[in-house]
């Protein structure tokens, strides 16, 4: 294990702000990882686990304890089955798998962070979540003291939430598997009729692998969403914000505000959220909030070229940040009775 003493945390991370920690781990095995786990929680030392730094806000002032950097790498390739170490570049896998003829991956592609991430946040994008094909996940559990193996229904997956995100303390992820589908070189259906469109065919059809996956690349970097250190519209967490998920009730009420701000014949975005539930659009909501791209005066801004993206412009703070950021939750609030929640991981600080 390399470690390091009041390490600088904002290189880690890709909107590059927050303080040092007290004290930096990079762990490059699994067995490394344990170890330093097992000694912070020996020694009462407050953890914070660091992947790819893609989800991440830290504040100005730091983090009072261990940082752990995950820097595991391994992807290996069995038939079907692919299994990543924790460290493992996610855009890396992805490309692999597209490589190797294997479907169900593609449209994630360009997501910055790392493997060991992804159940966690149980990431998705372009009508793709990994909780449809991660079939286990390899963790530590720091309250049993052992590794074990959860399958994809203990896991607990929902809309941008996991097992893993209900009880942080708990569990450091080591390994995921993914169940892919060997369907010719072709892609899964696909389901997001933005990629569709991008595509030109229609919802439900199939393309080449490669196809697909260049064309959700392109998507993103149209938006800011593929990291480039010279462009500051990708220096964030990508999406700040999470979708809301409505009642039927809720979503009523918000679609009366909507129309008495905006006149009677507009439609808010809905989409199906299980059984007497719609999911409806941030970005929509930000921007009929008032909230337009490149919002902002300060060192912080909303991204030029997607509302749902909040960015450093090269010299903001954390504190920078969280102020625009309260500003967007209490418009949109204001607006449509509607409040955001953040999609990072707030460490030392919050909304």
């Amino acid at each position: 294990m390399h470690v390091l003493h009041d390490a600088p945390l904002a290189p880690l991370t890709t909107f590059r702000l927050g303080g040092p920690a007290l004290r930096l781990v990079t762990a490059e095995t699994d067995a490394e990882v344990i170890d330093a786990v097992r000694e912070a929680d020996d020694s009462g030392t407050p953890l914070l686990v660091v992947g790819g730094g893609s989800n991440l806000v830290i504040g100005d002032k730091g983090f009072q304890g261990t940082a752990l950097r995950i820097a595991t790498r391994g992807i290996e390739l069995r038939g079907t089955t692919l299994e990543l170490a924790a460290g493992e570049v996610w855009s890396d896998a992805v490309a692999r798998s597209v490589e190797a003829g294997l479907s169900g991956i593609e449209c994630l592609a360009g997501i910055p962070g790392s493997a060991g991430a992804t159940p966690i946040q149980n990431v998705g994008a372009y009508g793709q979540e990994v909780s449809a094909t991660i079939s286990e996940v390899i963790a530590y559990d720091r309250r049993a003291g052992e590794t074990v193996t959860l399958s994809n229904e203990e896991c607990d997956f929902s809309y941008r939430h996991s097992r893993f995100k209900a009880d942080p303390e708990r569990y450091v992820v080591l390994r995921v598997r993914f169940e892919l589908a060997d369907a010719g070189g072709m892609s899964a259906p696909i389901k997001y009729a933005e990629t569709a469109r991008a595509l030109g065919v229609e919802p439900g059809d199939r393309v080449p692998l490669d196809r697909a996956r260049e064309t959700v690349l392109k998507l993103r970097a149209g938006k800011g969403m593929v990291l480039d250190a010279d462009d500051h519209d990708t220096w964030s967490a990508g999406s700040f914000f999470t979708n809301p998920i409505l009642t039927e009730e809720q979503f009523a009420a918000f679609q009366e505000r909507a129309r008495e701000r905006l006149g009677e014949d507009v439609e808010p975005p809905a989409y199906p959220a299980g059984e007497g539930r719609r999911k409806t659009s941030a970005a929509w909501l930000i921007d009929k909030a008032g909230y337009t791209k490149g919002y902002g005066a300060g060192p912080a801004r909303i991204s030029t070229k997607h509302t749902l993206a909040l960015t450093n412009r090269g010299e903001a703070t954390t504190e920078d940040l969280l102020a625009l950021a309260r500003e967007v939750v209490a418009g949109v609030r204001e607006a449509f009775g509607i409040t955001l929640v953040n999609e990072p991981v707030m460490v030392g600080v919050g909304l």
